[in-house]
C-alpha cells in the first residue's frame, strides 16, 4: 500500500474532497497536524509522497510557527528524493521558497471566487488540461510567491500573477482551493480567525455573496478537482528519474 504524507496547520484546513480521493485510489494517510505536533517530524523518505496544505499563517512567520522552517528543509528533501509534492496555497508558498523562491504580500486579498486563467504552458500540462479556458475557483490568501527558477508558470488571475507552477514532473503549487467544497467552504466562512479576516477588510468582502458564489460554481469546481487531482495522483505511478535542485 502506498503512504502519504500530509502537512496540516490548523484542524479546519483538511484535504477536503482530496481525502477520498486519496483513499479511494489505495494510499494510507498520515496527517502531521502542526497545531498540536507532539512526536517527532516522519521522514518524508519513508513515505511515496507529499501534500502540504494551507493555513491563516504567513512563511515568513518562523519565530512564531517554527515548524515552517523544518517543513521547507522537509519538502527539499521530497523534492530531492523526486518524490510526488503538492502543495496548496499556504502550501505552494512553501513550496515556492523550498525551491529559492520569495513570498510576499499579495496586492489585494483574495477571499471567495475568482477567475483563473491556465497560462499556454498550463494549456498543454496534464493536470490543467480539464480547465476549458478562465474557470471559476475558490480563493482564500493574501500573500504570493515568486517563481523560483527552472519551474513552468501554469495559471494567473486578474489581482494575482502565480496561481499555479509545476517543478519537474511531480511537484505543483497550486494557491487556489480546489480541495474546498460547500460544506468546507461554510465552515471557513464561521471560523473565527476567518471571521476577523473579513470584518477587517471594511466590507470589502461579503460572506453572503461567498455563499451566492458558491452556489452558482462549486459543481463546476468539484468536477475540475475531481480531474485535477486525479491526474495529480496518477504522477505516483509515473516516477521519472531524479531531478538536480535549482541552486538556493
Amino acid at each position: 500500500m502506498r503512504k502519504l504524507l500530509v502537512f496540516q496547520h490548523v484542524p479546519f484546513e483538511p484535504l477536503g474532497t482530496l481525502d477520498g480521493q486519496f483513499r479511494a485510489a489505495g494510499f494510507r494517510l498520515r496527517y502531521v497536524n502542526f497545531a498540536r505536533l507532539t512526536d517527532p517530524l516522519p521522514d518524508v523518505r519513508r513515505y511515496n509522497g507529499l501534500v502540504v496544505l494551507g493555513g491563516p499563517m504567513s512563511v515568513g512567520q518562523t519565530d512564531r510557527y517554527p515548524h515552517l522552517a523544518v517543513e521547507i528543509e522537509a519538502i527539499r528533501t521530497a523534492l530531492d528524493a523526486n518524490m510526488p509534492v503538492l502543495g496548496i496555497c499556504l502550501g505552494a508558498q512553501l513550496l515556492a521558497v523550498a525551491l529559492g523562491g520569495r513570498v510576499f504580500k499579495n496586492p489585494v486579498k483574495e477571499i471567495g471566487w475568482y477567475d483563473v486563467t491556465p497560462t499556454p504552458a498550463g494549456e498543454v500540462d496534464p493536470l490543467f488540461s480539464s480547465f476549458a479556458g478562465t474557470e471559476k475557483i475558490f480563493q482564500w490568501h493574501g500573500d504570493t510567491f515568486s517563481l523560483p527558477q527552472g519551474v513552468v508558470h501554469l495559471a494567473e488571475s486578474a489581482d494575482c500573477a502565480n496561481q499555479a507552477f509545476r517543478f519537474g514532473d511531480h511537484a505543483y503549487g497550486l494557491q487556489f482551493h480546489l480541495e474546498a467544497d460547500e460544506a468546507l467552504i461554510e465552515r471557513w466562512l464561521e471560523t473565527p480567525v476567518h471571521v476577523r479576516e473579513i470584518q477587517g477588510l471594511a466590507g470589502a468582502i461579503h460572506p453572503h455573496q461567498i455563499r451566492a458564489d458558491t452556489r452558482l460554481y462549486v459543481e463546476r469546481a468539484q468536477a475540475l478537482s475531481h480531474e485535477l487531482f486525479g491526474t495529480f495522483i496518477q504522477r505516483f505511478y509515473n516516477r521519472s528519474r531524479r531531478i538536480a535542485l535549482p541552486s538556493r
